[in-house]
Order: structure tokens, then sequence, then C-alpha cells
């Protein structure tokens, strides 16, 4: 069988991912993270600190049947947005690639190819209005210092003299399951909409001036990245990746409302980041009342909340520049797949709800 290792497996990325491959039965799936993801059975989970370079070492070198790696582990600073200009998020960003990556690739001598998560910030998307549509290979910011660029030539450089491969993959905001993450929009939305929802409000919409954006699905990006794994079209190429379609955050508003059992709401900006925290008791209410499985609002939301009112232009009167990639590239080299993201947004907080991580419906 082929033995793929998931970094950053409690994440969005690293559970679409390890999903796809348990799907197509001939992988055995390593899961790797500081703690256990729930839901992910039939994966063998290694608890690993990849700040910890002794111990990184002492683990991955044992895993010299590995075939494969997906990396897609992240450390991001408490204040997320203006920690993605930090050096220090930069190098401990660096560092952990490299943590895992020394010792791991000078045992499994039958590796054969590793993915790597980027996103529209290779573009520049976090600090200035990108070309319309950035494309891979031509629209790349490498000025402005980013993490990214220093694992990219990090896997260069080992890669001379090997036989493995790489594929760089491009999201722009992913959605998905993954409580506690940095960046999940549904997680900070769902909590928004419960506490509303409680009081017997509609679900205004926070945000601020209309930008037009691209979202993808957490387990299409997980069935993208198996794709990049086994085919020769995605050797050493980066790729982006979205649903296929664009959104604008007031037009999905009625879905996610009415998905969440609401109605929508007018238009009160509102920094959930300031707004939410203090309301935790609230939210410990009503997981009482419905009986949830969902932990405290900050675990449950984790910087989700700070990232919500950064792609929902929170504080922004004027509309922005649309932040739209090219994603012909890669259904040029075959991977086709697309999802509707307004199907998306209901796919999740129906899974929320299913799971008693947020009040019924």
């Amino acid at each position: 069988m082929k033995k793929v290792v998931v970094a950053g497996a409690s994440g969005l990325v690293g559970r679409g991912a390890i999903r796809a491959f348990l799907a197509a039965g001939d992988w055995e799936v390593i899961a790797v993270s500081r703690r256990k993801p729930d839901g992910l059975e039939g994966a063998r989970h290694i608890a690993a600190d990849l700040f910890d370079t002794q111990a990184c070492a002492k683990i991955f070198s044992g895993l010299g049947d590995v075939t494969h790696l997906v990396y897609a582990a992240l450390y991001e600073k408490d204040d997320l947005v203006a920690g993605w200009l930090d050096p220090e998020q930069i190098a401990r960003n660096d560092q952990m690639l490299r943590n895992l990556f020394e010792p791991l690739s000078a045992a499994a001598k039958n590796l054969c190819h590793v993915s790597l998560l980027q996103g529209t910030k290779a573009y520049g998307a976090h600090v200035r209005p990108i070309p319309v549509p950035a494309r891979e290979d031509r629209d790349e910011f490498k000025s402005q210092a980013n993490f990214y660029w220093n694992q990219e030539s990090y896997l260069r450089e080992k890669q001379k003299g090997q036989n493995w491969h790489w594929t760089i993959l491009r999201p722009q905001i992913i959605f998905g399951d993954a409580l506690g993450a940095a960046m999940n929009p549904i997680a900070a939305i769902g909590v928004y909409g419960a506490l509303l929802k409680e009081k017997g409000e509609p679900l205004h919409f926070p945000g601020g001036a209309d930008n037009v954006l691209e979202g993808v699905d957490a387990d299409l990006l997980g069935r993208a990245i198996k794709w990049a794994a086994e085919n020769d079209a995605a050797h050493d190429q980066a790729f982006n990746v979205t649903n296929g379609d664009v959104m604008v955050w007031r037009n999905l508003w009625p879905a996610i409302a009415d998905a969440l059992g609401m109605a929508r709401g007018d238009d009160r900006p509102l920094s959930l980041a300031a707004s939410l925290p203090p309301r935790a008791a609230e939210w410990d209410a009503i997981r009482k009342k419905y009986a949830l499985a969902a932990p405290a609002l900050a675990d449950f939301a984790g910087k989700s909340l700070a990232y919500a009112d950064f792609i929902m232009a929170y504080g922004s009167e004027r509309s922005l520049m649309p932040a739209i990639v090219s994603t012909i590239k890669l259904r040029q080299a075959g991977f086709t797949e697309v999802m509707d993201s307004e199907a998306m947004m209901r796919k999740w907080i129906a899974d929320l709800q299913t799971h008693r991580l947020l009040p019924p419906r």
C-alpha cells in the first residue's frame, strides 16, 4: 500500500486530505498533529510538536516506509492578520517544515511526492489588490516576505538529485469542519448565528463593503491533494484550487441564514473578534441547553473570528478589488471537480448540526 503522512491533521486541509486518502481504500494514512483529530477513524495518529527538533528527529526517522507527504501544518500568531507580516511567524513556519522533512526525507528512501500548501497570500492578497485573475508562475509577489517562499525554496533545494516530486496547492478561503482552526469561517459564522438565534434575532450581516472572492470546500481540496499525489501532470507544479465559482458574502447570506434556521437580517457591521469572546457564557448556556458536543467558544472558533472580520471586510466602506485566481492550469492538468459555494455553506453547517456542534436548524 501507499503510505502518506498528513502533517497538520487537525486543520481544515489536513482533515480534508485524510478523508480523501482513506476513501480511496489503498492508502495507509498517518495523521500528524499535536492533538488527535476527532472523526477520522482509519488513520493512525502520531502526536508531534513540530517546533521540537529533537522529538521530530526521533519520530520521523522511524517512518522509512512513507511514500507521500502532505504538509499542511501551520503556525499563526495570536494577532492573526498582523502576524502574516511578522518575521517570527515566517521563521517558525520555515523551521517546522525542516524539523519534519530533514529526518523523514533521510529515512524514506521510496518517497515519491510532497504536497505543500500555500494560498493566495502568494499573490499578496493580504497586502494589495491582486491581478485578476492571479495566475501561477506569473503573478507571485515574492518581494513580500512570506514563509511560503522559505518553504518552497527549501523543498526545491532538497529535491536536487532525488527521485521525488512536489506539488504546491493554493486554495483561497477554505470551508470545513475543523474546530479551533485559525481560519475556519464556518465556525465563526456558526457561533455568531447561534448567539443571535437564541435571542430571537435574524442573522444580521456583520461585514463591510462587498468584495468578490472564491472559496474551496475542504473535501474538494483534499481530493485535489490526492490527485496531485498520483498524477505526473502535477509534478513540480503550483496550482490554484477553488470551487470554480465566485462569491459575494451578502449574496450568500440568505442561504447561510436558512441553513441555520434563521431569517436574513440587516446589515449591522460588527467585529466578531471583539464582540463575541465576551459572550462566552452565552455560548456555554447554548451548549448546555441543546446538549452540544461543542467546546467552549475560544476552542470552537479559535482565531477564526479575526479571520471572519478580515474576509468579510469589516470596517471597510468602499468596495474592494476582486480577489480572483485562475484555475485553468489545474483543469488543464486533469483535476476538473467543482462545487457550488452556496451548497458548500449548507453542507458544512448541516454537518456541524448533525454532529451536535451547532444547535439544530
